[in-house]
């Protein structure tokens, strides 16, 4: 029973370490910070709480839960992306259709507006911890 525990938070350490990672502001490159600044002036007035994610850093802010914003760059400050929340109900109707049909109706716990550094738009939804990507049509993409 103790090798099971063991073994379980050991894995859950592992987990952890490949998902997100808080950051202090002190931790974040200048350059990146810049580039969030100039890109988004609007950021410069809110309390912005950063992440770094898959080798790339991610600055969040605004709206009561601080991460209606999420604006991805790389360690050199080069613009990935930004997602910015939305209400469920301003996803395609694709995206609801996918979910009734592939995901057993799962719950839609959070949604997004995704613009890339092209300007490409793609919509993000939230489900069961995993994150469904779907074109502007609603149409299914990937899981991120």
């Amino acid at each position: 029973m103790k090798m099971y525990l063991f073994s379980a938070a050991l894995l859950g350490l592992t987990v952890m370490s490949c998902s997100a990672q808080d950051l202090k502001k002190s931790d974040v490159p200048e350059q990146v910070q810049t580039a969030c600044a100039k890109k988004f002036p609007e950021s410069g007035h809110a309390k912005i709480s950063w992440e770094k994610e898959k080798g790339n850093y991610e600055a969040n802010w605004g709206g009561r839960s601080g991460e209606d914003n999420s604006a991805q760059f790389t360690p050199s400050g080069v613009f990935i992306e930004i997602v910015k929340a939305i209400p469920v109900n301003q996803l395609p109707a694709g995206v609801a259709q996918y979910v009734q049909a592939n995901e057993h109706g799962a719950k839609i716990k959070e949604a997004g507006l995704v613009t890339d550094a092209k300007g490409v738009v793609t919509y993000e939804a939230e489900i069961k911890g995993k994150d469904l990507i779907f074109d502007q049509t609603g149409k299914f993409i990937k899981v991120d």
